[in-house]
């Protein structure tokens, strides 16, 4: 199954929706194809800019979903009329409630002490057959030795099919970029952000007219404005200033396909 690829500022982001996003997923976890996906935004976009190394990372996904409304008028612009929304809660859903009648299993990594086993009993509640065969709280800090291997001998016991990985970018795509030849019993690695906290409602999500407006980070900013301060408000007006650039020619962004 083929998926096309739109240039924003040199990441290639897929031109989805979530039916097209669950096929091809659901495809290649059949196949026992390995990869890893990124839900991205502007947020991770723009980290790209600072960081070559994290834009190879991205380019090296099997997808890079539109989690963004300013990813989809990215694509739309670009001619891609049906490039639609992949939110990343919305993906998790999206993968839980149709893996059920394919039996494909599911490891949620991720969140503070207790979310990952809350997300895992609210999903099986909502979804009745639904395979977990494991959760794993990290530290925040890279995995030592022992941790590591702890986490590599509960997925040999339990290999699963969808990987879940819920930190913030770009740590937890630095990590599945580094983590699928250390896991190789996980085929699909999956990076969702902020969806653990968003689906458990620690965090509050904002009201879907928001969303579709492409007002969520607004609504974010108010939750948290300490901590998401700078990100909104310096990277935002950049990320605009920049696709003017890409948009006038007066700055090259190249992608490797």
């Amino acid at each position: 199954m083929e998926i096309q690829k739109v240039n924003v500022l040199g990441v290639g982001v897929s031109v989805l929706d979530q039916d097209r996003a669950r096929h091809f997923l659901f495809e290649a976890a059949r196949a026992d194809r390995r990869g890893y996906v990124t839900v991205t935004g502007v947020h991770g976009v723009s980290e790209a800019q600072r960081d070559p190394t994290l834009r190879d990372i991205f380019n090296r996904a099997l997808l890079v979903t539109p989690d963004g409304m300013p990813m989809v008028w990215m694509g739309r612009l670009q001619g891609q009329r049906s490039i639609r929304r992949v939110y990343g809660p919305d993906l998790m859903l999206n993968l839980c409630q149709h893996s059920v009648a394919y039996g494909f299993s599911h490891f949620l990594y991720g969140g503070v002490p207790g979310v990952a086993e809350e997300l895992r009993r609210q999903l099986e509640t909502r979804f009745p057959g639904l395979k977990i065969v494991g959760t794993y709280t990290p530290p925040f800090r890279p995995l030592d030795p022992a941790e590591r291997d702890d986490l590599q001998q509960r997925l040999r016991e339990s290999p699963p099919d969808f990987f879940w990985v819920g930190l913030s970018t770009p740590k937890q795509e630095r990590f599945m970029a580094q983590y699928m030849s250390v896991l190789p019993e996980a085929k699909i690695f999956i990076g969702v952000g902020a969806a653990f906290d968003l689906l458990t409602k620690r965090v509050r999500q904002a009201p879907r007219w928001m969303q579709s407006a492409g007002l969520e980070w607004f609504f974010r900013l108010t939750q948290e404005p300490r901590r998401l301060a700078k990100r909104y408000l310096v990277n935002n007006p950049l990320f605009l200033l920049r696709v003017f650039y890409q948009f006038t020619g007066l700055k090259k962004y190249r992608f490797e396909r």
